[in-house]
């Protein structure tokens, strides 16, 4: 059985922008909503994470800006784009098609 950590290659982006497009937040709280949100199953950590918001922001799908965090530190909040709205419709929907091909395959006797 795979780690709960192993994500599907691209599945993380997915992941990133669904999390932004509830609200705005910075790295950490993103992480942390994908592991609650999963009900632990699914631990992102800072190695995939901040090369992935990167990848997003330079993608313009995703903007980023310094903030004070709820504990007063400043941290880099990262919020979604009208691009990447664009961008995360089009990737739920392959996803969508994604797992309801890979359940066809996995419940056929």
């Amino acid at each position: 059985m795979s780690k709960p950590t192993a994500l599907v290659q691209g599945t993380l982006d997915l992941l990133i922008l669904k999390i932004l497009a509830l609200e705005p937040a910075h790295g950490w709280a993103i992480a942390n909503r994908i592991r609650q949100m999963s009900s632990d199953v699914l631990q992102v950590g800072q190695s995939a994470l901040y090369p992935a918001l990167h990848k997003l922001e330079q993608n313009g799908w995703v903007r980023a800006e310094w903030a004070t965090s709820d504990n007063n530190r400043r941290a880099k909040y990262y919020s979604l784009t009208n691009a990447g709205r664009k961008a995360l419709a089009e990737e739920s929907a392959g996803w969508e098609r994604l797992a309801a091909a890979i359940t066809t395959i996995v419940r056929a006797v």
